[in-house]
């Protein structure tokens, strides 16, 4: 036995036997309760404890009978208190004690068929009258039920408590459900309501086990409080349970085996009691549930519903909102990938609904969305055991008419890139097509133009696609300076012009060093072929007199090659001179 518990109880015997000896009356009973022992007067107990009463009908008179009673609710204290009752000895009665001395007063049957103004009216008036009249003092009561099952469900003590505490909180109109002059209900945000801040007894909530602290809930919901507000209150109280469980660490530690299903019980009632209207808890806060659901291993059932919850809220989110460390051996990730991606699915099909409704989300969320979902793709880049398929499967899932540009994609997967070093050239291929070339900005094709990770292919649609646009800009600036009126000044247009095309001379000479990496095995092959066969002894007349063939011009010759992996034909062959017959010609 604890040193703290023995204590007490040497303290309630030293009492007992004060008041007993102050009586100068000779015990004749010895009551054991538990691990104490009272040597008592059997009269007064016989009178008004039924309990007691029945126990020693069938004994014989004696000097000194031992009897022993297990299972009174409080052990020694309860029956201290019950013996001092007996005695009419004076003790303090108070909200705090009052629960403990009904349910003693139930088992030892101190009704007032053994006694008038037995200890069971007296407890009952008790809380009638002033421990269920106030708040503070139903949550209190309740509290202390919790070791006192299942006498105290017998005797309703816990039903009229969570009923007070119910009522109390729905009477006043601040914790009513709030309504519109047309009687429907207002929006209630947990931010920005001063209702929530008004809610001081929910700290006092946080002290009750969670069966309580649920049916709580229940009576309120129906008896009319307002669901919206229950974020807050289930917010406080996670905080307060889930104290000390580290879901932010990488490595899951080792727990007590009572103490996690405790935790996990906790996590999936408070996930149950969840409001269904949206933007009535914070993304943060459903973060922290689903890392918590994680690291506990609760119900599939449990989680799916976090995940839910949190795609509704998505565009609300940020990235440490999404890091969530993953406990798997299977995948060895740093970061729970698949959980992510059940919430991006989610989203999408939360807006395939919203359409078919004819309406949809706001620009401005989808946007934030996108660049959620880029940030994150790039953060998990860096993932040494990030598999190719898992990567790819993952950009695919942001769908490409939701990306204004594919920066954020491009950025992501450079960072694979060059996290990933020896994958091969068809994964690098695989990887990339998920990219669309044309959507680069000009910053981002100047270094996709340079970058030796990306493969050759890409890098030539990269340049072939600025190049394109940079024509399209040229012809377009060109137009509109033409048709630019004489009192607008013409020099801004023409520096331009200049600077596109120094644009394109640059991207020229890039395509014509992409040509010579392609053409470098190709070279090596014609080499070897000339040095190879057989070898005319003289030259041919024929031979010596046979001019040399036209050299392809460099326009021609990278318009060939970017025709050759775009799949297009080349551009055809033009003259990069003039005949001489139509040098001075004017017509």
């Amino acid at each position: 036995m604890p040193i703290k518990k023995k204590e007490l109880l040497s303290t309630a015997l030293q009492r007992t036997s004060e008041w007993i000896y102050s009586l100068e009356i000779p015990g004749d009973l010895t009551i054991i309760v538990g691990e104490a022992s009272f040597t008592l007067n059997k009269f007064p107990l016989v009178s008004k404890c039924g309990y007691i009463k029945k126990l020693i009908s069938g004994e014989e008179e004696t000097a000194v009978s031992t009897i022993e009673i297990s299972g009174i609710p409080g052990g020694s204290e309860g029956f201290d208190y019950a013996a001092k009752f007996c005695h009419s000895i004076d003790f303090k009665w108070s909200i705090e004690n009052i629960g403990l001395l009904r349910c003693v007063a139930e088992f030892l049957e101190m009704t007032e068929v053994y006694a008038s103004g037995n200890m069971v009216s007296k407890t009952e008036a008790y809380l009638t009258e002033v421990a269920l009249k106030s708040l503070a003092g139903a949550i209190t009561i309740l509290h202390s039920c919790q070791t006192l099952l299942p006498i105290a469900e017998k005797v309703k003590l816990v039903s009229r408590s969570i009923d007070t505490i119910a009522l109390l909180t729905c009477r006043d109109s601040t914790f009513a459900m709030p309504t519109k002059v047309d009687g429907s209900q207002t929006e209630l945000s947990p931010t920005n309501s001063r209702l929530i801040t008004g809610y001081w007894w929910a700290e006092d909530l946080t002290i009750l086990k969670i069966n309580f602290f649920q049916r709580v809930l229940i009576a309120m919901i129906t008896r009319g409080f307002n669901q919206l507000a229950l974020g807050p209150i289930l917010m406080l109280y996670a905080k307060k349970s889930l104290r000390g469980l580290d879901i932010y660490a990488k490595v899951k530690a080792n727990m007590d085996p009572r103490e996690e299903h405790e935790k996990r019980v906790i996590v999936e009632t408070i996930v149950s009691l969840l409001p269904r209207e949206k933007n009535t808890l914070s993304v943060s806060f459903l973060s922290m549930l689903i890392r918590a659901a994680i690291y506990l291993d609760t119900t599939l059932s449990c989680r799916l519903a976090l995940e839910k919850r949190m795609s509704e809220q998505l565009g609300q989110a940020v990235l440490d909102d999404l890091l969530i460390p993953s406990y798997s051996i299977a995948t060895n990730n740093l970061f729970d990938i698949d959980t992510v991606q059940r919430i991006m699915t989610n989203f999408l099909e939360n807006e395939a609904e919203l359409n078919e409704k004819h309406v949809s989300y706001s620009p401005g969320e989808i946007e934030k969305v996108t660049k959620l979902m880029e940030s994150y793709l790039a953060e998990i880049a860096s993932d040494r055991n990030l598999s190719v398929p898992k990567f790819t499967a993952f950009s695919a899932l942001v769908p490409e008419q939701m990306r204004v540009n594919e920066d954020g994609m491009y950025r992501a997967i450079d960072i694979y890139l060059k996290a990933h070093p020896s994958i091969s050239d068809e994964e690098r291929k695989q990887i990339c097509s998920v990219m669309d070339c044309q959507k680069l900005s000009r910053d981002a094709c100047a270094h996709a133009a340079q970058n030796d990770r990306l493969p050759v292919q890409t890098v030539v649609q990269v340049l072939f696609y600025e190049q394109q646009r940079l024509h399209d800009a040229v012809d377009g600036g060109h137009n509109e300076f033409s048709a630019t009126s004489a009192m607008n000044s013409p020099y801004p247009v023409k520096d331009e012009l200049s600077f596109l095309r120094r644009e394109n001379y640059e991207l020229k000479m890039e395509l014509v060093k992409t040509k010579m990496k392609l053409s470098e095995v190709e070279k090596t092959a014609k080499t070897a072929d000339k040095f190879v066969g057989n070898f005319p002894t003289m030259a041919s007349p024929m031979n010596i007199r046979k001019p040399p063939l036209p050299r392809k011009s460099f326009i021609s010759a990278v318009s060939e090659k970017i025709g050759r992996f775009m799949g297009t034909d080349p551009a055809p062959r033009v003259k990069s001179r003039p005949s001489k017959d139509r040098r001075h010609s004017i017509s």
